[in-house]
């Protein structure tokens, strides 16, 4: 199925797995590459050695082309965008909009550049800086989302753009990806549908737990890290909504601490970062030290399969997956679907 998406990136279907945390490793994006889709390393938990290491092993694994998300406001942003041009990364992700300094030094390396953008004006920006695609999610989306619906954001993205518009939020299936083709987008991406697939190493407690979710046991929660994000309700959850600003910042502390010493990141650098957040926002501090430590309340489901002590950043459509194929089934399957659906809908005309 080739597109605008397709042939940007050398992928050969406009499907794209998204740099999830602790969930898109070198195995799942290697199988999703192989299966002919694009496969999007999440970097933002690695340290330097750890993403090269994690770009050579999918460069191992695979010849076809992949890609690497990056956080553009890391302050070694810099650092891990040379990594990418000195291993010939073909995409470069972006959860928050890079600066036009960076788009320019990968531009010029011949990577390409799709930040990830929740509103249209944010599309506009990145664009008039270079990038040469963008990713649009809407509140159906996992994780930090935003309040406008796929199905009205898309249209405004794609009318107020001139380079490929890549879906998400909402997506699973054949019939999602036409749909999104015909709002005018390239192609669509997907986090909660690969993370339900057999090469996620995401825990099988963890899987289960998706697979017996409904529609309803996706919220949308502030009190994480006081920004809406788009999660599985769990005990912790419930336990952060119910806490009193005492309750909720000595528990902060105690995971604030948990993940200093996992990542070796000093007590100063989080509080610098916390600062950075808490400026023009609403936060408490106890939210600042969340927000600061989100990447151990994801690794404590995702990599050490506790339901009870993390967040599982989840997609609505979790709600209706009630499987766990691999990648190229998953990518061959939607293609199939939407190729029938295509001719379905041309023989009822």
């Amino acid at each position: 199925m080739e597109t605008a998406l397709t042939r940007l990136t050398g992928v050969r279907h406009p499907i794209v797995q998204t740099g999830m945390g602790w969930v898109a490793g070198p195995r799942l994006v290697s199988a999703t590459a192989n299966a002919g889709a694009l496969g999007i390393l999440a970097s933002a938990t690695m340290t330097l050695d750890q993403l090269r290491a994690a770009v050579r092993e999918v460069g191992a694994r695979t010849d076809a082309p992949f890609g690497v998300n990056l956080r553009a406001d890391a302050a070694d942003a810099g650092d891990r965008v040379r990594i990418l041009v000195e291993e010939g990364v073909r995409v470069a992700s972006f959860a928050l909009a890079p600066s036009r300094e960076l788009i320019g030094e990968l531009k010029e390396a011949g990577v390409v550049v799709m930040p990830t953008v929740g509103a249209r004006r944010h599309a506009e920006k990145v664009a008039a800086w270079g990038a040469d695609a963008v990713l649009v999610q809407g509140t159906e989306g996992g994780g930090h989302t935003g309040e406008v619906a796929t199905t009205v954001l898309l249209p405004q993205v794609v009318d107020a753009v001139d380079i490929p518009v890549v879906a998400a939020g909402g997506f699973f299936d054949g019939r999602g990806l036409v749909a999104a083709l015909a709002y005018g987008a390239a192609g669509v991406a997907m986090g909660t549908r690969f993370l339900l697939t057999s090469d996620s190493t995401v825990p099988d407690a963890v899987k289960a737990r998706y697979l017996a979710a409904t529609v309803r046991d996706v919220t949308v929660t502030r009190a994480v890290d006081g920004l809406p994000h788009r999660m599985l309700r769990t005990e912790l959850v419930d336990a952060l909504e119910r806490s009193g600003r005492v309750r909720g910042a000595l528990q902060a502390v105690r995971r604030a601490a948990g993940y200093r010493k996992l990542s070796g990141t000093s007590w100063r650098r989080m509080l610098r970062d916390g600062r950075a957040l808490k400026h023009g926002k609403d936060l408490t501090w106890s939210q600042v030290l969340l927000a600061a430590n989100t990447p151990m309340l994801l690794r404590a489901s995702m990599v050490d399969g506790r339901t009870d002590l993390g967040v599982m950043a989840s997609g609505q459509v979790a709600g209706v997956i009630d499987d766990l194929p691999s990648c190229a089934e998953l990518v061959e399957r939607i293609v199939k679907e939407a190729e029938d659906t295509c001719r379905r809908l041309t023989a009822s005309r």
